[in-house]
């Protein structure tokens, strides 16, 4: 029996050995290493290709914002690989293996496939698993971004093996790596060949239709692209892809204001139930964005109201209620508008590309009614989500902020010395009153929040921190007792603070408790100065110095804020305000004139009989200022020997300028001062001096000067030149 089994063996091994040869045309020989191929190396593979395009797929990260990817590959910089000389070889052959990609693994095993396995006998390829290991090659090295190595995989198989089953798919591959490498005329026409073919299956036609879109969408032939996508959209068998193609088609029918078609579309993928979740509740934010009529509108809100109430859809809360804030505001109803658009902002974890989308509207709803300040402040919060980004969107919005940067400086300093000056020109007893009330309505708050903080912990040892309330433990023993437990707790770290698990604990934190013991002192004392009624007394101005500092700068903060607002933001309302604000309240005599030349202007250009009068008023008070020449049609006499002796110093200075000393330039014109500020040149002069400080200064400090030249001489040509300038750099 023994004798039987061993020749049996011998017997078995023989055949396998004989089988193995690749050299040989035999069914044994084309049998066995076929099977070898695919189930053992290609299997292998193809797990390792399947792992890759899962992690890629995991990576990627659709911006719904934009345009989607039809093929969701986000290929990262590719960096060579550095294998440490090493006198083992098994120890540098270790490392690299160690940094072997998934589409590495999956290229080597094609390779061993190919040179363990191939059975090139008389010119032909008699194993049938060698033009799949070449497909799988060439793919492998799509996405390691090796297209030229690609293309030499897939050209073999189409040159080598016409009639394999695959050869179409290796044909759409070969056409999508072209498109990688901008061959996209060729790709067009490889394509257009595989389509020609009547007898391909569903699933190759499907993957031609998406590869010809990919080409027609970056040659922007939108179109075209959407002939594609509608008829690849008609079998379904990738059903991941299949979303992707009719989200990408209601997107083109969108931009191209084609909203009948993009409702249809997105209303398509909405009812495809196979489809990912993701981009079935994205169809129902871009259904919504279609929406024009109010009868629409009422059912869109209605719609989207009813997902915010389905838990699956947390994740997508904070894109629900913003879409809900537009939808509202399409049918004039801000009022409802902006809660939505603040729950948007309050979802936890909220995506923060759409916080800036939420901020942004935010902000340009401010701004369009004239809250420049909180329209800075959205637009502030936006910049803070993406500091380092270049996005067009982003860059603008840098822009806006900016211009509203110096608007937004003023007016918090008229708010602060308003209030302060408010609290100066009340009587002691008043004073005392307010702040009273002020340290009562802070004890309130501050015991709200202390009874809402107990309410948390007792309502978390309640459910034994987690725990469920049904729980069964009701033993006696003093860990089973949640309520006896935190209360030690709550007494253990009374005594001993917030101590870490460790030997030695009693002693090794002495430090610590010394200053936690500080910390506890100077909170206590930050306490009782917020409940300190003398505190806030003694913080109120008594100095005539710094009670006329205040006065002037909130004076100069409303003649500068009027300026803005005429100059900047052409808000003729709010500017007249501030500046007849500060007539009222009397300021120095040297911002009177300027003051009611400007409102002279705004009532001008409102055509009011106003004018008339402030006209008449700076003629009458101030007639030898250059206002009221101005305003007569004059200029003002000045001594021919004065007048030469000022050009005379502008040509020395301009040709200095020329020299590149800038700096020198400055310092001259800062010298000169009263003797610039009573000639005709001395727009002239301001604008030579802001033209060098933006030669050697920061960026910032050029658009104030220019600013300044724009504000002050805004008739004039220097005063134009530089408003031009700022537009220029803006």
């Amino acid at each position: 029996m023994n004798k039987m089994k061993s020749i049996f063996t011998i017997l078995v091994a023989f055949l396998v050995l004989a089988s193995c040869s690749t050299r040989k045309d035999k069914w044994l020989n084309r049998s066995y290493n076929s099977i070898t191929t695919k189930y053992n190396i290609l299997y292998n593979g193809n797990v390792a290709f399947q792992e890759g395009l899962n992690e890629i797929n995991e990576k990627h990260k659709d911006n719904f914002w934009e345009q989607l990817q039809l093929e969701p590959i986000t290929f990262e910089r590719v960096k060579p690989k550095v294998v440490p000389f090493s006198s083992n070889s098994n120890l540098a052959k270790d490392k690299e293996e160690k940094e072997l990609t998934t589409f590495d693994k999956a290229e080597e095993k094609a390779v061993k496939a190919i040179q363990m396995h191939s059975m090139n006998i008389g010119g032909r390829e008699r194993n049938s698993q060698i033009d799949n290991a070449y497909l799988l090659l060439g793919k492998s090295r799509y996405y390691t971004q090796r297209f030229i190595p690609a293309i030499e995989a897939f050209n073999y198989v189409i040159v080598n093996y016409p009639y394999a089953d695959l050869i179409n798919e290796t044909r759409i591959w070969r056409a999508k790596t072209n498109i990688r490498l901008d061959n996209d005329k060729f790709a067009i026409e490889t394509l257009k060949i595989v389509l020609a073919y009547d007898d391909l299956e569903d699933r190759v036609r499907e993957q031609a239709h998406t590869a010809l879109a990919i080409a027609y969408v970056k040659t922007d032939s939108v179109q075209n692209a959407i002939k594609q996508l509608t008829l690849a959209t008609k079998t379904q068998v990738n059903v991941p892809q299949a979303a992707r193609n009719m989200f990408v088609l209601g997107q083109l029918y969108a931009s191209q204001n084609k909203k009948d078609s993009a409702s249809i579309a997105f209303q398509k993928l909405i009812d495809f139930k196979r489809a990912p979740y993701k981009f079935r509740v994205q169809a129902h934010l871009d259904l919504a964005k279609s929406a024009t009529k109010d009868s629409v509108i009422g059912l869109r809100i209605a719609k989207l109201e009813k997902l915010t109430k389905v838990r699956e859809n947390r994740p997508y809360l904070d894109g629900l209620y913003y879409q809900l804030g537009m939808l509202e505001e399409k049918r004039d109803s801000l009022q409802s508008a902006l809660p939505y658009f603040r729950k948007s902002l309050a979802v936890p974890n909220g995506s923060d590309m759409q916080k800036t989308y939420t901020y942004e509207k935010l902000g340009n709803i401010a701004f369009e009614h004239a809250l420049f300040v909180r329209a800075s402040t959205y637009y502030d919060s936006i910049l803070q989500l993406t500091k380092e980004s270049t996005d067009r969107r982003i860059r603008k919005i840098r822009r806006k902020h900016k211009s509203l940067a110096a608007l937004t400086a003023f007016e918090t300093t008229l708010k602060t010395n308003d209030s302060i000056l408010k609290l100066v020109a009340l009587p002691y007893s008043a004073q005392k009153s307010y702040f009273e009330k002020y340290i009562d309505q802070l004890k309130k708050a501050d015991e709200k929040r202390a009874k809402k903080q107990l309410k948390q912990i007792s309502f978390g040892s309640s459910f034994g921190g987690g725990a469920s309330v049904k729980s069964t433990k009701k033993g006696k023993w003093y860990f089973y007792n949640t309520q006896s437990l935190n209360f030690g707790k709550a007494e253990f770290e009374r005594i001993w603070g917030n101590r870490p698990l460790e030997d030695n604990w009693r002693t090794s934190d002495k430090k610590q408790l010394v200053v936690a013991a500080q910390e506890s002192k100077k909170d206590s004392i930050v306490a009782r100065k917020r409940y300190d009624l003398d505190s806030y007394l003694g913080a109120i101005p008594k100095s005539k110095n710094a009670i006329d500092s205040l006065t002037y700068g909130r004076n100069e903060a409303l003649y500068q804020t009027g300026i803005i607002y005429k100059e900047q933001f052409k808000d003729i309302d709010l500017s007249i305000a501030r500046l007849e604000r500060l007539l009222d309240l009397k300021p120095d005599k040297t911002r009177i004139a300027p003051t009611k030349y400007v409102l002279y202007q705004l009532y001008a250009e409102l055509q009011s009989s106003k004018a008339a009068a402030i006209k008449k008023a700076i003629v009458a008070e101030y007639p030898t200022s250059k206002y009221a020449d101005i305003l007569l049609g004059k200029t003002k006499e000045e001594n021919t020997e004065t007048l030469s002796v000022m050009e005379a110093i502008y040509k020395e200075l301009y040709y200095v300028y020329r020299d590149n000393k800038f700096s020198d330039v400055v310092s001259q014109i800062e010298e000169l001062g009263s003797e610039i500020k009573d000639s005709n040149l001395v727009a002239k002069f301001e604008l030579l001096k802001a033209l060098s400080v933006g030669k050697y200064q920061s960026k910032e400090a050029y658009v104030a000067a220019l600013e300044y030249v724009s504000f002050n001489y805004g008739n004039t040509q220097e005063g134009q030149r530089a408003k031009e300038i700022i537009k220029q750099l803006n």
